[in-house]
């Protein structure tokens, strides 16, 4: 059985198949048999019976061998279904997909290489004809396992290693977006400390937001590492932005500031040059009515 491609193991697998398909079908023969001799025994009572007759008790009979030898290839189906699963389950415990060749089950030369070793009783120095040269699958021995195994830990390490890196690139972008809110929040309270006016709210109104977009961004951020970093790239690109933002209200604030400062130091020199003007029209007036004067005398 080893022209097969079977070892030894395999070999005497398939022998205790033989053995078993053998008992079946020696017990389904028997039932034939017995079909013929209860229609002997029950039917053949005369010494002469009429067409119609015969014809009678070989339908019947007919009927009855039908159904058993239907039974039997039935069964056999089913039990080399159930085979083929066990084998099936057994090869994906190590990632084997088998694959059957249907051709082959009708391959005279094979299904007769089969039919001598059944008849040599299985002695395992019977000679068999070789089979056709197309490649069987090789056993599995342990060394094939391991192989197996450790190609399968050494991909989920790497798997692993790439996720812990990817972990890590994440967990400094969360510290990096921390300091940044951290930031924006201590220029609000600067700003709500040092500023009254109306300006200092709005701008302090435009700081509220911009911390509330922060806060957003950061809720984001978290959602984002929590599905693997489905959102990297929009996430960085609002931090940058909203850093935009942040350097951009800083500078209209220290414009605002130096705005205050020149109108608190103009404000003596515009009173003088209202009084100023306004003594400069007076005496403009003064001039008009003295130039109407000195036209009505003319």
């Amino acid at each position: 059985m080893a022209d097969f491609g079977f070892n030894e193991h395999h070999q005497n697998e398939a022998i205790n198949y033989i053995h078993f398909a053998r008992s079946k079908r020696a017990l389904r023969l028997k039932t034939i048999d017995s079909c013929f001799q209860d229609l002997k025994d029950s039917r053949l009572m005369e010494e002469t019976y009429t067409v119609d007759e015969v014809s009678d008790m070989l339908n019947g009979l007919q009927i009855l061998v039908r159904g058993e030898v239907e039974m039997e290839l039935i069964n056999t189906a089913h039990t080399n279904v159930l085979l083929l699963r066990q084998l099936f389950s057994q090869a994906e415990k190590f990632y084997l997909r088998l694959q059957t060749d249907i051709s082959e089950l009708e391959n005279r030369e094979l299904l007769e290489q089969v039919a001598e070793f059944e008849k040599t009783d299985f002695k395992p120095n019977s000679k068999v004809n070789q089979e056709s040269s197309k490649p069987k699958l090789a056993p599995l021995n342990e060394g094939g396992v391991s192989e197996l195994l450790q190609k399968e830990i050494s991909r989920l390490q790497e798997e692993n290693e790439k996720l812990k890196a990817r972990l890590k690139t994440l967990e400094s972008q969360a510290m990096s977006a921390l300091d940044n809110k951290s930031r924006a929040e201590r220029a609000l309270r600067d700003l709500q400390r040092n500023q009254g006016d109306q300006q200092s709210v709005m701008v302090a109104q435009e700081i509220a937001n911009l911390e509330g977009t922060v806060a957003a961004m950061q809720s984001d951020f978290e959602k984002t590492l929590n599905a693997n970093m489905a959102s990297q790239k929009d996430l960085q690109d609002n931090l940058v932005s909203a850093k935009h933002d942040l350097l951009r209200i800083q500078e209209q604030l220290a414009l605002a500031e130096k705005e205050l400062e020149k109108k608190f130091q103009q404000t003596a020199a515009y009173r003088n040059m209202k009084e100023i003007l306004t003594k400069k029209n007076e005496q403009i007036k003064d001039l008009r009515k003295r130039l109407q004067r000195y036209e009505s005398d003319e």
